[in-house]
């Protein structure tokens, strides 16, 4: 089982004709704890039940960064929706109409239901039981219990001439799965009777008819972003407008594979003796920044080419032509403070870009620190406990 499959097992908690699904709120606490506040037994759920959750789902020009939050478990959430939604937490704006183009398979600028759930059919492709390996009774159960049949109807599909392909990511997935919609007429072989989510009544209406536009697909992708991040802050604010330099250097690093986090942390406590805080915006337009990452590391790597040192000056210079984004000269300066581990005042790329690779994977793992953030998990169920 890949790591994906595995943590949308240990958070979904609802099952419909034999397939898991997740909730709204099971979907926030998988990109935001480390592993479920309770123990997750699946809920066995009606064609009744399905349709009253679903009743509940606003269309997507109604939708806000309290999205999965006012929802919670009135909705469901398939695998490769998971997977979806993943890839959308880690991708630039930029990236947002490149995203939607490869949605839109006939090019009239708006992504009817059908198209989406022919990328869909991709994701499925990409988890098919046959590349998977292993015990072939273990992944037809676990392909059922992921997709609610065993394998994928596009296979055949998909295999046809078609040079073997190997993807590196889920946004991989995506790019490979344009062309062969394009190329091919997987279109005909999607399946006609898909069970209804909340984000296809979200996107599509509750008889499937309305078409998405590339507005409010924008809209979605970064109020998805900004929630998750309004969550993340507010576990740490404490109804204050800023967060501590020391939390948003945990912040940071919880999600990576460092394992002397402490000493990060010291650096900071140490270099930064009297508070200033961070404030949302700030920390927002951090994390978009770290969505540029791989644009950003092109232009540090020059640095290093040109054996030129990375000094703040530099580091928000090549923030800005790499992503177009202005970082504030205090939020630089904390970045040094953290990542700065030989207090030379300068930034080497195995010094930031290697650390900060780790978080482009959230989702895949846990969280990795030097506590188990009581404060952090007390605020997640005062936040999504109740309205």
């Amino acid at each position: 089982m890949s790591a994906h499959e595995h943590r949308f097992r240990l958070f979904s908690s609802v099952e419909y004709e034999g397939q898991l699904y997740m909730t709204p709120l099971d979907f926030i606490e998988s990109v935001t704890m480390s592993e479920p506040k309770k123990k997750k037994f699946w809920r066995s759920l009606s064609k009744q039940d399905l349709e009253k959750m679903l009743s509940d789902t606003p269309p997507v020009w109604k939708g806000s960064s309290r999205f999965f939050r006012n929802l919670r478990e009135k909705g469901i959430i398939s695998y490769t929706e998971y997977l979806f939604l993943l890839c959308i937490l880690t991708k630039p704006h930029a990236g947002f109409r490149i995203a939607f183009n490869m949605f839109d398979a006939d090019g009239n600028a708006m992504v009817d239901k059908r198209e989406f759930t022919v990328l869909e059919e991709i994701f499925r492709k990409k988890n098919d039981k046959k590349e998977r390996g292993g015990d072939p009774d273990s992944s037809s159960q676990l392909s059922v219990e992921l997709y609610g049949y065993q394998g994928s109807a596009s296979s055949a599909v998909l295999k046809k001439d078609q040079p073997q392909f190997e993807p590196r990511s889920f946004w991989d997935v995506l790019k490979q799965g344009a062309k062969v919609v394009l190329f091919s007429d997987l279109v005909e072989h999607v399946q006609e009777n898909i069970t209804d989510t909340t984000l296809l009544v979200h996107f599509f209406g509750k008889k499937g008819k309305t078409e998405l536009n590339f507005e409010d697909f924008y809209r979605f992708m970064d109020n998805l972003q900004t929630e998750v991040l309004e969550i993340e802050f507010l576990s740490y604010s404490n109804g204050m407008t800023t967060i501590s330099e020391e939390d948003f250097a945990r912040i940071l690093l919880r999600y990576t594979t460092v394992d002397n986090i402490s000493s990060y942390l010291e650096n900071v406590r140490q270099s930064i003796p009297d508070e200033k805080g961070i404030t949302f915006e700030e920390f927002r337009s951090f994390f978009q920044f770290l969505n540029n990452l791989e644009d950003f590391a092109i232009a540090m790597q020059m640095y290093n080419f040109a054996s030129r040192s990375i000094g703040q000056d530099e580091f928000a210079r090549a923030v800005y032509v790499a992503t177009g984004l202005k970082l504030s000269r205090h939020l630089v300066s904390i970045v040094f403070k953290i990542f700065d581990v030989d207090h030379d005042d300068q930034l080497s790329y195995k010094e930031f870009i290697g650390i900060m690779k780790d978080r482009l994977h959230r989702g895949s793992w846990g969280y990795r620190g030097e506590e188990r953030f009581t404060s952090f998990k007390g605020c997640m169920k005062k936040e999504l406990a109740g309205k």
